[in-house]
């Protein structure tokens, strides 16, 4: 097993060079936009299992703003069994006369799982019920052990049963939830069309998008619905997708409330440690951004990420991936860190309305405990990024200028990662009567290195006296992985053993609160950040 870099720091290692970080809490870079709040997951039966609905009310409860879950195989045909990447809620059957068939039991229990959590939907429509398939057998996968090319990808034998599907399932939302409640929910029609996912030729899937945004539009004219969901357009052929999707849309008129695609980075195993990919992630999202700024109609349009990850495959765990041994520890929550930074960054440089990033993690059930998989949480167990997400969360108001000396430029980013010198930088806020720093220090290279030593200056505060809290996530702080990694990697926690680990896992400070005196209007603050670490320093008056 790869060895996070967080263990292998000691208290002997000496400080990098001072890294210098002025917060202007006087400057105006317009309102904090909270985009992170999107996330999703393979198997929709997850949601209403053991441990579900408890990870979706903590998102629920840590957002200021509403939370956004996106899952795959809302119409799959089956009884509701969840399996790797595969999930079911039988909601459409035909009888022998092949007259439809709607049963909407599994799908009320997802949904109704999410309006209890305060959660909603990103509604993917999808994938094909099995008596809709041009080619149902065989119909379902087994994942890992084959390929998941299976009935349930392939065009509808009827794209008018299709149509009314869509129609008649828009229609039983509007009846059950409201319909001002779904006019504010996403939808969009299937996932990654250009690969795997979809069996059918582009003109096909056109043409499934279509029917579907007609009959949505036909059940409830102001709900939302976008796409194409597609990979991440950093090849050519994923970015001559997008391209001919829009166009497409643009030309017939066809309903289009927001874009989305979906960028993917590159991490491996290199030496014995990880080294993370983050550049292919931002050339990703730097032409996903151009390509859409080159429709002038769709200058305005909302682009949403539909999953934007450190990798592709969610279900495949670090005893089989080695690469994604980072998936445990504060690796992961400084990736997010500045991938969420940067693509807030390349939004503003392209001019595109940026309005949501998935992150493509949730839970597994019947798995072992921190077995790697791409989670927020294992067991009810709350894993570091999760704590990102907490930090980001905690932010608002306006932005301000966070100038550091260590920032990379972003197109050095583009060209070549983090593989040189650490990115060491900040993002900043100002709320009514507060000031919420956000810190980091990322390398792509998982391996020892000494802390950074941060002088953090904030700038034209209204107090003589502010109150500091600093919270952290590291080795040690905010981490349920290491101490379950302390107490021998328990299979089977002892209920003291657990309650400690729910505790790890949550946001924690560095040090108590204290107050402290401004000179001139100026706080002075210093402090170690490990290698990977993330610090969010919130001073109030």
């Amino acid at each position: 097993m790869l060895a996070p870099l967080a263990l292998l720091i000691t208290g002997t290692l000496l400080a990098q060079d001072t890294v210098r970080i002025r917060v202007d809490a006087a400057s105006d870079q317009g309102a904090f936009r909270h985009v992170w709040n999107f996330f999703g997951y393979d198997e929709p039966n997850y949601t209403y299992m053991q441990y579900g609905p408890k990870l979706l009310t903590e998102l629920g409860r840590l957002s200021p703003v509403p939370v956004y879950i996106r899952t795959h195989n809302l119409l799959t045909t089956g009884d509701g069994t969840a399996a790797l990447k595969w999930g079911s809620t039988n909601a459409y059957t035909e009888d022998a006369s092949g007259k439809p068939v709607y049963d909407w039991t599994i799908l009320d229990r997802i949904f109704d799982t999410f309006q209890q959590a305060g959660v909603k939907p990103l509604v993917e429509i999808g994938f094909m019920p099995k008596a809709l398939s041009t080619n149902p057998e065989p119909y379902q996968h087994d994942f890992p052990q084959t390929n998941i090319k299976a009935g349930w990808a392939y065009p509808p034998k009827d794209f008018s049963k299709w149509g009314e599907l869509v129609y008649q399932w828009v229609r039983h939302c509007v009846e059950r939830y409201g319909a001002a409640e779904v006019e504010s929910w996403y939808w969009e029609v299937w996932n990654e069309p250009d690969i795997v996912y979809w069996q059918g030729t582009r003109e096909e899937y056109f043409q499934l998008y279509e029917h579907a945004a007609r009959a949505l539009k036909r059940a409830l004219a102001r709900a939302r619905i976008g796409g194409p969901h597609s990979t991440g357009p950093v090849g050519d052929r994923a970015a001559d997708f997008l391209r001919a999707f829009l166009d497409h849309t643009s030309r017939n008129n066809i309903p289009l409330d927001y874009i989305a695609f979906h960028p993917k980075g590159q991490p491996e195993a290199v030496a014995g440690h990880v080294r993370m990919g983050i550049r292919r992630q931002l050339q990703s999202i730097d032409r996903g951004f151009q390509i859409v700024a080159s429709f002038p109609k769709y200058k305005n349009t909302p682009v949403i990420l539909g999953e934007s990850d450190p990798e592709g495959c969610a279900a495949c765990g670090m005893r089989t991936h080695p690469r994604n041994a980072y998936r445990n520890g504060p690796l992961y929550s400084s990736y997010t860190a500045v991938t969420t930074d940067r693509t807030i960054e390349l939004a503003q440089r392209h001019g595109v309305n940026l309005a949501g990033i998935v992150t493509w993690a949730f839970e597994f059930e019947d798995q072992p405990y921190f077995d790697g998989f791409r989670t927020l949480a294992t067991h009810g167990i709350d894993k570091p990024v999760l704590n990102t997400f907490r930090m980001l969360a905690l932010m608002g108001g306006t932005r301000i200028d966070a100038l550091s000396s260590h920032r990379l430029d972003v197109q050095a980013m583009l060209q070549s990662g983090v593989r040189e010198k650490a990115e060491i930088s900040a993002l900043a806020t100002r709320g009514e009567r507060s000031v919420t720093t956000m810190i980091w220090n990322y390398h792509d290279d998982d391996i020892v290195a000494p802390p950074a030593g941060i002088d953090l200056t904030i700038a034209a505060l209204p107090a003589s006296q502010v109150r500091v809290e600093h919270f952290r996530i590291d080795a040690h702080t905010s981490n349920a992985h290491t101490i379950w990694q302390l107490m021998g990697r328990p299979q089977s926690p002892a209920p003291e053993q657990y309650a400690r680990l729910e505790a790890a896992g949550q946001l924690q400070l560095l040090t108590s609160p204290e107050w402290r005196h401004t000179k001139e209007g100026q706080l002075a603050l210093r402090f170690a950040l490990p290698r990977q670490g993330v610090s969010l320093l919130r001073v109030a008056w």
